[in-house]
């Protein structure tokens, strides 16, 4: 059984399981679900509590010893096992699968691992949690969602604000949940209960915002400017470096290529997904509903502009990368069909027609 941290409080109403695995990339949020699974379990009596932590030297026989040995003091107990790799390893998949087959009674297992990427959550252990238990994934809180989740923590408070302030403090949390929840928790420091005027929330509430660069694909495919423009300021500020940040933008508009390509050719959802080598059902939703408002011509041309921007990052041209950068993005998200010619007079226009080769789409 398999639900999110957001499904988990109304999961735990109705009953209590005794096996619970949480993951996922979320800190926050898997730290909450942690803290709500303990507090119903000692709720229902379970007040002895173990915790096993898989380090470098840690013997997987302990698992099985903890499960079964009994305690001089408590008939309930929860047994926690925290698993930071997220790799058990051969031993540990073996001693996982083990334990699933026989959970120990009176007891209530909780198991906290990181983020997984897919092939983990195929193996053979991470399926036997899935048998024997819940699984509570943390996702992490989209952009589009973060206003929703922010008025909600408001809400507990007994605070909440317009769908502008909303917003505003979403453009300075984004990609950072764990500040977004220290600065929700700030607001109610210096405010009393009721309404907060948008002046003093924009006095109030830090830029902690952090940005993923492997998220720039999404944002050109909304087509969102404003976010798109303060995710490229937000990773210029973090020191990222320009060429990923190439790599991540040139890597999406070769996969918009691909998708169409293989639209035309008629090929169902899965092999397109895995032919144009989109994973993810965000991912994939996103290129699904966006994909068709951008054109061939508008691809070779985002591409020719790319092969500038390659050139200015490694010194064969002379410009401000980080300003064609953001040129790049914003004209091919805004669905411009041309790229820029270069300035007469300026290394870019001395550099030929090698500058402007059309890269290949694939």
């Amino acid at each position: 059984m398999r639900i999110t941290t957001e499904q988990l409080q109304q999961h735990l109403s109705r009953e209590l399981k005794p096996l619970y695995s949480v993951f996922g990339d979320e800190t926050l949020l898997a730290l909450e679900a942690s803290d709500r699974i303990r507090a119903r379990a000692r709720a229902e009596g379970f007040t002895e509590r173990s915790v096993l932590t898989v380090d470098a030297g840690f013997k997987w026989s302990e698992l099985a010893f903890t499960g079964n040995s009994q305690s001089l003091f408590s008939a309930r107990r929860i047994l926690e096992m925290r698993i930071p790799s997220g790799k058990p390893g051969v031993e540990g998949s073996e001693a996982l699968q083990s334990y699933c087959e026989g959970p120990p009674p009176d007891t209530v297992t909780l198991i906290s691992l990181p983020g997984l990427e897919w092939r983990a959550q195929k193996s053979g252990w991470f399926e036997a949690l899935d048998r024997a238990g819940v699984l509570v994934e943390a996702k992490p809180v989209a952009r589009k969602a973060l206003p929703e989740w922010l008025a909600g923590r408001l809400l507990a408070q007994n605070q909440e604000t317009d769908a502008e302030t909303l917003d505003f403090i979403a453009d300075r949390v984004e990609g950072n949940l764990l500040a977004a929840h220290q600065e929700v928790q700030k607001l109610a420091l210096l405010f009393p209960v009721g309404r907060i005027a948008h002046e003093l929330v924009r006095e109030a509430v830090l830029d902690v915002a952090r940005y993923d660069v492997f998220k720039l694909g999404e944002a050109l495919l909304e087509g969102d400017v404003l976010h798109l423009a303060r995710m490229v300021d937000g990773l210029r500020g973090e020191g990222v470096a320009p060429p990923l940040v190439l790599w991540a933008v040139t890597e999406e508009i070769r996969a918009i290529g691909r998708v169409l390509d293989a639209a035309v050719s008629g090929k169902t959802p899965p092999q397109l997904w895995r032919d144009a080598r989109v994973w993810g059902n965000a991912h994939q939703s996103l290129m699904q509903q966006n994909c068709r408002r951008f054109t061939k011509e508008q691809l070779e041309a985002a591409l020719m502009h790319a092969a500038r921007v390659d050139r200015m990052a490694k010194g064969l041209i002379r410009g401000d990368v980080w300003d064609e950068l953001l040129q790049l993005c914003l004209r091919f998200a805004s669905g411009a069909s041309a790229s820029p010619p270069p300035r007469r007079g300026t290394s870019a226009a001395r550099a030929g027609s090698n500058a402007d080769q059309q890269p290949a789409l694939f």
